[in-house]
C-alpha cells in the first residue's frame, strides 16, 4: 500500500499516511481522462445562442410584387433570408450540448487523475489549514511554505476565512470534498487536501 506524508500548515511532515491502491496505483488511461472531460466542459456550455428563422421575423406575409412584368427578378414575403430584415438561414437555437458519461467512467476517471497526480509527486495531504482571520497575505503565506502557486485545495467543510482569503488568488481553487472533479484536478499543477477531505473522496470512488 501507497504511502504519503502528512504536513502541518508550515510545511513540516508530521505523520505518514496510507493510500488506497484501488485508487492511487490505478494505469492511467488517457481517452477516459478525455472523455470524462468532454462531457465536463459540454455540460458548461450554455447553449443560449439564438437567432430568428423566417416563420419568427415579424413581417408582412404579403408578396412584395407582382410576378411578372416589372423586369425585377421574382421574389416573396419580406421575411425571406435573401433579403435584409429577414429572417436566418440555418442560423443557432437553443441547445442542449450535455452527453451522458457513465457514472463507474467518471469514478474510474478521478481515480486515474488521482493517481497521476500522486505518481507525479503533486499531492499534498495537510492536516489542518485554519486562518484566524480573512487575509489574503496570511494565505499565501501558507502555500509559500509548500512552495506551490497552481493549487486545487480541497476541504471537508466549509470555511469562510479560507474561501474568502483564497478567492482573489490566482490559479488557485477551492472546493469541497464532494465536489471533486477530473477537470479541476487535471487543470491545476498540484492537488492539496485539508484535514479529512482525502478519506472522504477514498470512501466515494471505492463504493
Amino acid at each position: 500500500m501507497a504511502v504519503i506524508d502528512v504536513h502541518n500548515a508550515k510545511g513540516e511532515k508530521i505523520s505518514e499516511r496510507e493510500l488506497r491502491d484501488e485508487i492511487f496505483s490505478v494505469p492511467v488511461r488517457g481517452d477516459i481522462l478525455h472523455q470524462v472531460v468532454m462531457g465536463q466542459l459540454a455540460s458548461s456550455r450554455s447553449g443560449s445562442a439564438s437567432t430568428k428563422k423566417r416563420s419568427k421575423v415579424t413581417a408582412s406575409g404579403r408578396k412584395l410584387w407582382r410576378q411578372k412584368g416589372t423586369g425585377r427578378a421574382r421574389v416573396g414575403a419580406a421575411s425571406s433570408p435573401l433579403r435584409r430584415g429577414g429572417g436566418v438561414a440555418f442560423g443557432p437555437i437553443p441547445r442542449d450540448y450535455s452527453f451522458k458519461v457513465n457514472r463507474k467512467v467518471k469514478k474510474a476517471a478521478l481515480r486515474m487523475a488521482l493517481a497521476d497526480k500522486f505518481k507525479a509527486r503533486q499531492l499534498i495531504i495537510v492536516d489542518e489549514f485554519r486562518l484566524e482571520e480573512i487575509k489574503t497575505k496570511v494565505f499565501l503565506e501558507v502555500l509559500k511554505n509548500f512552495e506551490v502557486d497552481n493549487v486545487l485545495i480541497v476541504t471537508d467543510k466549509p470555511d469562510e476565512n479560507l474561501e474568502k482569503s483564497s478567492r482573489n488568488v490566482r490559479n488557485v481553487k477551492l472546493l469541497r470534498a464532494e465536489g471533486l472533479n477530473v477537470y479541476d484536478v487535471l487543470t491545476h499543477e498540484y492537488l492539496l487536501f485539508v484535514g479529512p477531505a482525502l478519506g472522504i473522496v477514498e470512501e466515494a470512488l471505492v463504493q
